[in-house]
């Protein structure tokens, strides 16, 4: 008499390995003053943070040399990119839109080759707006040569307030 195997161990012997997928979790929604707003022009969807939203995303730090300082500075905050995956942003052109109305285009490409800081903190302080806060796009400058230049300087929107993903 042939010996029966219980069906979940059967199952198991032909279960195929799987690869699992995370999902991506909807933002909470902001409980503080909205700091940065994410639009979406071709579907008009908008995604809001506040600097607690911000804040709970992985931080990154350098020090480096800009125009604006006479010395180095250290900017912290999340990266451009990890800012744009919360909002479930992609695209191949940013517009980036500070307080005073300034404008100014940055291929999305950029979020990913360099690690541009959308930087909260300035030496561990907050930035109020009159230190070009209280968001401030912020490229490595010394760790790439060609991110010395008036191009990449002038991508650096700070009073930061509205990203256009388009």
């Amino acid at each position: 008499m042939p010996t029966r195997r219980p069906l979940l161990l059967t199952l198991a012997a032909v279960a195929l390995p799987f690869v699992v997928i995370p999902i991506a979790r909807a933002l909470d929604a902001p409980t503080g003053g909205v700091v940065l707003t994410i639009e979406f022009k071709a579907s008009g969807r908008k995604v809001d943070f506040d600097m607690a939203m911000l804040a709970k995303l992985p931080q990154r730090s350098f020090t480096t040399a800009t125009p604006w300082y006479p010395k180095p500075r250290t900017f912290t905050g999340p990266l451009l990119r990890d800012v744009l995956a919360a909002a479930g942003a992609s695209g191949a052109q940013l517009r980036l839109i500070a307080l005073n109305d300034f404008r100014v285009g940055m291929p999305a490409s950029d979020a990913d080759k360099y690690d541009v800081v959308l930087a909260r903190l300035l030496d561990g302080q907050p930035m109020p707006v009159r230190e070009k806060g209280p968001l401030f796009v912020i490229y490595p400058y010394d760790s790439h040569p060609e991110l010395q230049s008036e191009l990449f300087f002038n991508r650096s929107a700070w009073q930061l307030r509205t990203i256009e993903v388009q």
